[in-house]
């Protein structure tokens, strides 16, 4: 760590600290009230709204074409956001592209959910408010439409979204929503303890799986 660095916890350093790179004249621009982990690698013309959560080892390569994630969307951890030359990736408010998925030269609707490790392929378009399985495939170019659950390899259209669904899935964005403001104040880089605390903190429950939730 440089000298300006020196003695700041990692959410303290200046932006030399993470992993933000230019690319032929353009650079990454990220609103102030988003976070992005330093362990992500932001590269080029990538343009991040508000209140967005970027987690670590997510890679955004915005060399070949350009990368835009709109206010409120999440990108977890281990994804991949990419592209063919020339295009753009749109991700629309509210996007939540869950835990190691992959989004490849592809447009993800408002308040979808993309779920872990599934993958969605170059000019393909996901409708808004639709939900994809994890581990769901979705091939090149397939329009699916609004309200869609979207499951398999391949993936095809199994059901409307519900209005309940929508409402578990707007309710886990918004908790992704709310991080960002969370890590800026209460994130620091810490040492691990060598034993466990008397003290230590009650974990909230501030959400629930799907088919606990439909049991509420």
């Amino acid at each position: 760590m440089d000298s300006e660095n020196q003695g700041k916890t990692k959410t303290e350093c200046s932006v030399d600290y993470y992993m933000f790179y230019s690319f032929k004249g353009f650079i990454p621009v990220v609103d102030a009230s988003s976070f992005v982990h330093p362990q992500a690698c932001i590269t080029g013309n990538v343009i991040i709204g508000k209140d967005c959560y970027v987690g670590p080892g997510a890679a955004l390569r915005g060399d070949w074409g350009g990368i835009i994630l709109e206010d409120g969307c999440n990108v977890q951890e281990n994804c991949t956001i990419h592209m063919f030359p020339g295009y753009t990736v749109l991700l629309k408010a509210g996007a939540h592209i869950g835990h190691g998925a992959i989004i490849h030269g592809a447009q993800i609707g408002k308040n979808c959910l993309v779920g872990m490790n599934a993958v969605v392929m170059d000019r393909a378009e996901l409708g808004d408010e639709s939900i994809v399985g994890a581990l769901s495939f979705i091939k090149e170019g397939v329009v699916i439409p609004p309200r869609s659950l979207v499951v398999g390899n391949p993936a095809k259209v199994i059901k409307e979204v519900t209005d309940e669904m929508l409402a578990w899935k707007t309710k886990g964005t918004a908790l992704y929503q709310a991080l960002p403001a969370e890590l800026h104040t209460e994130a620091e880089a810490c040492e691990p303890l060598r034993e466990l605390p008397a003290n230590r903190p009650k974990q909230e429950i501030l959400y629930e799986t799907w088919q606990r939730f439909q049991q509420e």
